[in-house]
């Protein structure tokens, strides 16, 4: 996008300062995403982002989630103390017209202020899986007094399973590939697990299990720290949403605790990496048992198996659909993918005894 279109959106913002020079940033959001620098070492630098509309449809909720969940996180970092609240909890900024973004007739945009000295990480180690699990389980429970109905859905039955099945079900009967006799043995295999992996929801009607503020996106590449890596705060804020708090917990341990990569080839080399386990589950529960009920305690486990499960289910019905909806290199890769992901399950339901005999004993 042009520099001077670029500049015309910023315009739109309650900045101050003058711009002195832009740069793209982020693996994710290539040339939609950039650092605002600005002339004066007295005035902050900015981060403007343009918003990916086609995934997150409704932008006014999206914003007013991420707004409200900054604000209340602002409101407890300050009665503790803290004097460094705009490095330790984003900080929108409004368009001057007051809203949260800014629509140009084809894009939406909003922005917030840079952190300076911050660093995020794209490898994990035991030591820093245990400062990513002190730093969600901060995040969390900063957040579990929030009102219900404070968030809306961004991305309605994100991390619902039984809606993955529901559609799993519909493409296996439908085949519209041809390709479910090769696959027959794993739809096979995950369908037997169905019925156990609904736990969470059927735990949730009974009302044993509360839904509570989760991010939804436990990535380590999620937490900026410090210059000496400490955590300073979570971004990435836009799944932030109403959902149980195992799927947080699980979907860090089915991205940081592989073995292997999501795609491995050579499923020899997938696994669940129990050092990174221990040492996420030790943080987490340093800032989070406070405010987990017994059964959130109970099954943080059942969490990495059901989101794990879930990805597998996902990968394998986009196959089966003709790989509309992941980004593929080959044209087995949605299969690849599948079975990665499915040996990851069975490595973890091989440790679940010693994971759940390691965080009861926490």
């Amino acid at each position: 996008m042009q520099t001077e279109r670029i500049r015309e959106i910023i315009g739109r913002f309650d900045t101050a300062g003058t711009v002195a020079d832009l740069r793209a940033v982020g693996n994710g959001w290539i040339n939609d995403t950039y650092r605002v620098m600005t002339v004066s070492d007295e005035t902050p630098d900015y981060i403007l982002q343009r918003i990916n509309h086609h995934v997150f449809k409704d932008v006014e909720l999206l914003q007013r989630n991420i707004e409200r969940v900054t604000s209340h996180i602002r409101r407890k970092l300050a009665a503790a103390g803290a004097d460094d609240l705009d490095r330790r909890v984003l900080r929108i900024v409004p368009a001057r017209d007051g809203r949260l973004y800014h629509f140009d007739g084809e894009n939406y945009w909003r922005m917030t202020l840079f952190i300076a000295g911050s660093v995020t990480h794209e490898t994990i180690s035991a030591p820093l899986a245990l400062l990513t699990g002190r730093a969600f389980g901060e995040f969390q429970a900063m957040l579990s007094d929030m009102e219900d109905g404070a968030l809306g859905e961004t991305i309605p039955d994100f991390h619902n399973i039984e809606f993955r099945l529901e559609g799993f079900r519909e493409v296996a009967a439908r085949d519209p590939q041809g390709r479910l006799a090769g696959v027959r043995w794993m739809v096979d295999e995950l369908l037997a697990r169905a019925d156990r992996m609904c736990l969470a929801q059927r735990l949730f009607r009974a009302g044993e299990l509360p839904k509570r503020v989760t991010h939804c996106d436990t990535k380590v590449n999620n937490i900026l720290f410090d210059e000496q890596d400490r955590p300073l705060c979570v971004i990435d804020l836009d799944t932030t949403m109403p959902g149980f708090v195992l799927s947080d917990f699980g979907d860090f341990i089915r991205t940081a605790a592989n073995t292997g990569a999501e795609d491995d080839p050579e499923l020899d080399r997938v696994g669940v990496d129990m050092e990174i386990f221990r040492s996420f589950s030790k943080g987490y529960l340093e800032s989070a048992a406070s405010f987990l009920t017994d059964v959130e305690r109970e099954t943080l486990t059942f969490g990495a198996q059901m989101l794990t499960y879930m990805q597998t289910v996902r990968f394998l019905t986009d196959y089966l659909d003709g790989d509309r909806y992941y980004k593929i290199r080959h044209p087995d890769h949605n299969w690849q993918r599948s079975k990665a992901q499915f040996r990851l399950l069975q490595s973890i339901d091989a440790h679940e005894r010693a994971m759940r005999d390691f965080i009861a004993g926490l």
